[in-house]
């Protein structure tokens, strides 16, 4: 019946896959509300934890940092540990994704997906 139509033959089964791609994506969201990634910065001194969505969760600050009435470098070093923490949820949040499609066969996924990991933090 669609065999004149090209591509569009195929719509049906595009559509049931984006249908189950949106399914996972929850669940997907939902796993990585559970997980947990740490960045930190200045060797170490200020770490930050934040789930797989790149929520913050905790901070930490070395006490040294309050000893010495070092404010110009806390002020650094926390946006630091943040952005490394956000990095990591977002190359976690990539390779979830690129496990996710892997059983997919929706055209341009892959590729669209496998720059996920190469975000950069926004300055």
């Amino acid at each position: 019946m669609l065999k004149g139509l090209g591509n569009l033959a195929n719509l049906p089964g595009l559509i049931k896959q984006a249908q189950e791609m949106g399914s996972k994506m929850q669940q997907l969201s939902a796993e990585l509300k559970t997980k947990k990634v740490t960045g930190s910065a200045g060797g170490g001194l200020v770490e930050v934890d934040a789930n797989g969505l790149g929520e913050a969760l905790a901070v930490r600050i070395d006490p040294s940092l309050f000893e010495k009435h070092d404010r110009e470098l806390l002020e650094d070093l926390l946006p630091a540990a943040f952005n490394a923490a956000q990095q990591k949820a977002k190359e976690l949040h990539a390779e979830q994704m690129q496990s996710l499609a892997g059983g997919m066969n929706i055209p341009g996924l892959r590729d669209a997906l496998g720059g996920l990991g190469n975000m950069q933090p926004p300055e």
